[in-house]
């Protein structure tokens, strides 16, 4: 005993928040590691050696990265982009879901089915390429917006949820004169926040980081994205590496002369990641629950 606590009790939560501890420090590691890269000077970084700590403190990876001109107005449409695709696509994605959650639709089935299908089956790039064309969404804002509006695995999810709420629930509102959209939005969406917030992390880190439709669907700098500057400025320093780089242009030259590929790919893993890192932990508790609910099934 040990101030009336049984010994086998202390050993194991000994050993229990010392496994924790090594958990937590493999998974921080690789993170504290690119902030380190991205602290130290880069020629010193190509010599390597750097674990968690600068070896050369400086702030000039993050100058660089920060002189692009078209980085900010780039970053604001990211923004814009994340927020206004975030809400409507979790708006879709749950009103479908309820409409596949309800017993009495006759097309749940099928519906469900095809949905399920999608996920297994594409028709490929070029076939997507021509029907965005087709529809006249090339270099426009909503093409950052319309293809993704609706995700088969978002809404399974969502409607798992919802099959395992009480049908009392959206039953009794019916008697007393709702319609589906009051039952799904002030019933059911309230006592849904877990999947809720599951799925608004998925899409919201979703938009946050692509950057290939833009360098598919759009050609002009006007709708250039964060990620896809940022993609820009890190092929261009390993072209400085190989020899390709071009001479011209503010970016080029600095990259050419005072970095290197790893530490400004490191910069950019760390400033794309800050925001996404912010967020979740507001989320979190709402993120583990909503997956382990929504996988469930009566």
């Amino acid at each position: 005993m040990l101030r009336g606590r049984p010994l086998n009790s202390v050993v194991f939560n000994i050993f229990n928040y010392s496994f924790l501890l090594l958990i937590g420090i493999i998974t921080l590691y690789p993170f504290l590691n690119l902030m380190a890269i991205s602290l130290n000077e880069s020629l010193d970084t190509v010599k390597g050696g750097i674990r968690i700590f600068p070896r050369a403190w400086t702030t000039s990876n993050y100058e660089i990265v920060f002189s692009n001109p078209q980085l900010l107005s780039a970053a604001i449409r990211s923004l814009l982009r994340t927020v206004i695709g975030t809400l409507l696509s979790v708006s879709m994605t749950t009103m479908l879901a309820y409409a596949l959650s309800r017993r009495d639709y006759k097309l749940r089935k099928i519906l469900t089915l095809v949905m399920v299908m999608s996920m297994y089956v594409s028709g490929g790039l070029i076939p997507f390429y021509i029907l965005i064309k087709d529809l006249h969404l090339t270099d426009t804002f909503l093409v950052y917006i319309l293809p993704g509006l609706i995700s088969a695995f978002n809404v399974l999810i969502v409607r798992s949820y919802f099959d395992q709420l009480p049908e009392g629930l959206s039953e009794s509102a019916r008697i007393d004169g709702a319609s589906d959209f009051q039952i799904l939005f002030r019933v059911l969406v309230p006592i849904s926040m877990p999947v809720i917030a599951t799925i608004t992390l998925f899409i919201s880190v979703g938009h946050w980081n692509s950057w290939f439709d833009n360098y598919l669907y759009n050609t002009s700098q006007n709708l250039s994205l964060l990620q896809f500057e940022l993609m820009k400025i890190l092929m261009q320093s390993i072209s400085q590496v190989t020899g390709s780089a071009s001479s011209t242009g503010h970016i080029d030259a600095t990259l050419a002369n005072t970095t290197s590929p790893e530490s400004i790919r490191a910069t950019l893993t760390i400033i794309v990641t800050l925001p996404i890192l912010l967020v979740y932990p507001f989320l979190q508790k709402y993120f583990v629950k909503g997956i382990t609910l929504g996988a469930m099934k009566e």
